[in-house]
Formats: C-alpha cells, structure tokens, sequence
C-alpha cells in the first residue's frame, strides 16, 4: 500500500511526500505535494503501475544512448562476427555522434526524424542505408522498452525517404567471356568456378579438396572464411573459419563435367592435399585465403575495365549472374533457390527478368499465339 510521510517546514507548514515500494520491493517517492491526500493519489498511481506492469524506474532513463547501446544492447546480441562489426561501424559512423550524449527517455519520435533529415541531405547516405540503419535502431529502442528504460519505440512511424528501386542489370554470357579473358590467369579457376556455382565469396575461399565428391559430381559447401578487422576478432586472426554457411545450412550442389576436370587439374597441378584451400591466395599449397579487398581492387577492377563492362559489376554479382542463366534456361525456381542457399524464395525470384532478352521471350511467346488468328 502507498503511504506519505509529513515534514514541516520552517515557516510552519506542512509538506507530504508519496511513497510506494518498486517491483524489486525498493522505497520510491513519488513527489512532495501540500496535502496528504494528493501525495497519496501520486503514490497509488505509481503503485498500480508497478502492479500492472507499466511501471518504468525514472533513474534509467537518464541512461544515455551510448551507454545503453555500448554496456546492454551490442553486448546482448547473438551475432556473427561480421554482422558485428557492421553494427559496431554503423554506431561509430551513424548513431553515436548524434544520439550519443542524450538520456534514452529525451529521444523523441522527433529527434529520430532530424537523424532521418540530415543523413538524408546533400551528401548524406543513400535512402536503402537509410531504412537499414533505421531497422537497427527500432530493434535498439525496441530492446530498451522490453527493459523498461523507456515507455515507447520512438522510431516507431519514422517518415523515411522513398526509395526507387533501379533495374539490376545481370552480366550477359558474353559479357563474362570478355571479362574472363581479362582475369590474370592464376585467378581465372577461381573465378571460373564463382560463375559455375554462384557460391558466395566467403564459401568459395574456403572450398578444400575434401569437398568435392568427383565420382557423384557434387560438392558439398559446409565452411565458409569470414575476413573481419583484428579489432574484432576473437583470435586476432583477420580470417575466422566457421564450420557452416550462411542461413546454418549445409548444401550440396552439382557440378559440371568441365569444371570437375578443372578443378581436379589444378588440384594435380599445385599438389593439394585434402585440407588445403583451394583458392590460396598463393599458388602454393597450405596457403592462406584470399583477401577480398586486395582481390577487388588488383585483380577485379581493373579487369572489369579491360573488358569494357558498362556498368558497375562487381564479383558478387557472378553469383547474380548464375542464378539469371539457370532461370532464363529454364531452370525450376525452388533448385535454383536450394542451390544458391536463398532464405526466402522471394530473394530467387528476383532474377527471373534479369537478362536483357527476357522480355523477347516475352514478346515471342506473344507472338506465336497472336499470329495464329491471321
């Protein structure tokens, strides 16, 4: 039950001070007021709320937003190392040089909404970043009303910008031949097989011998090499070995006879053993995996220039690429989300239209049936 306390002052008066006991069974004031009876009816309104579960201790909510994202919410989180430092990044970068310094309770819906502006301005980033970053906000503040340190998401209703989605160009067959004769030779298996598999980067560095089944012409792709800053790395290692792909799931996949044939070649050719990467970044057995960045930028791009590509592909976009010619020739659309590893078929289904003749197809087919009626 609530109660008050009385103090006189030294004029004579009196004073009433509220109390109720926490959640925890903790003393709490609720306010000093000139009559019991308003002290009273302040101490039972935060009493019901304690007994209704609405309650929110007003001591945490000075807890700033660092503090709160830093010591509770970051450290909280089952993440893979990667999606870490992308958060840790993100903070460093978007959140913390504006929310920072403030109390968890002064955010308002509002101040969120001046983030939105500014980061949206001339210069800012761009609107798909924007809702990114906007999601892993909501999920800060969402976490932040389940621990009561504050009484509502104010993130919830943002007015975001809009974003207008582009047209994903896919390279064309021939595109890759030219972009492949461009490729220096020691790397052209690698990215042969990219092409051949639509294997993403970090499953493809770590492709081993031990992998392939070339009797059942399949390879089993159950690691992948997460590259991550020393910063962030349990080990101090930049590269991190994880004993299974992305979504969890190990999956097998065929292969074809001409690049089973190739990959048993280099395998003969650098005398690998069943552990070693297949990708070294030497061409020397027990190598270490390639860098990205270095691959990218001395390898990748300058390539893609040689072969005069007009528009910005990158090397994951050969796993977008794979997935546009097994639909375009008519492959089923569940194989092919099994086969690249897709989450959701929804993810597949965007490269049905990709190819710059799909829509012929289109008007082909249109036309056998339009021109029987003539």
């Amino acid at each position: 039950m609530a109660w008050s306390r009385v103090r006189i002052a030294s004029d004579g008066s009196s004073h009433f001070t509220g109390y109720y006991r926490s959640p925890e069974g903790r003393t709490k004031s609720a306010g000093t007021y000139p009559s019991k009876r308003a002290a009273l009816r302040a101490a039972g309104r935060l009493e019901h709320k304690v007994v209704d579960g609405s309650w929110i201790d007003p001591a945490l909510g000075q807890i700033t937003f660092r503090q709160y994202v830093e010591d509770v919410w970051l450290p909280s989180r089952h993440l893979e190392l990667s999606t870490r430092q992308g958060y840790s990044s993100i903070l460093n970068h978007h959140f913390l040089p504006f929310f920072g310094d403030l109390p968890m309770k002064q955010i308002m819906p509002s101040t969120v909404q001046a983030w939105v502006t500014m980061v949206s301005g001339e210069g800012g980033i761009s609107p798909v970043t924007i809702q990114k970053n906007h999601v892993m906000l909501h999920s800060v503040f969402r976490r932040a009303v389940r621990d009561r340190i504050i009484t509502f998401n104010p993130c919830t209703e943002t007015e975001l910008p809009k974003i207008v989605r582009k047209q994903n160009q896919t390279l064309t067959p021939e595109e890759y031949t030219r972009l492949y004769a461009a490729i220096p030779g020691r790397y052209q298996d690698f990215v042969q097989t990219c092409i051949e598999t639509g294997l993403r980067w970090g499953e493809l560095v770590a492709l081993r011998p031990r992998h392939i089944d070339f009797l059942r012409r399949v390879v089993t792709i159950e690691e992948t090499i997460v590259e991550i800053s020393k910063q962030h790395s349990p080990t101090g290692e930049r590269n991190i070995v994880k004993p299974y792909p992305k979504n969890d799931k190990p999956r097998v996949i065929g292969l074809r006879q001409g690049l089973l044939d190739l990959l048993a070649a280099r395998i003969q050719r650098m005398e690998l053993g069943r552990d070693d990467l297949l990708f070294p970044s030497t061409d020397l057995a027990g190598g270490a995996p390639i860098s990205r960045n270095t691959f990218r930028t001395k390898v990748w791009l300058p390539a893609v220039e040689t072969a005069g590509i007009s528009f910005g592909v990158r090397m994951h976009d050969l796993r977008h690429a794979h997935a546009s010619w097994l639909l375009a020739g008519g492959a089923d659309l569940v194989g092919v989300m099994e086969r690249l590893g897709h989450a959701q078929i929804q993810t597949t289904q965007r490269y049905l239209h990709t190819l710059p003749d799909s829509d012929q197809k289109n008007l082909d087919a249109f036309s056998r049936i339009a021109d029987r009626g003539r």
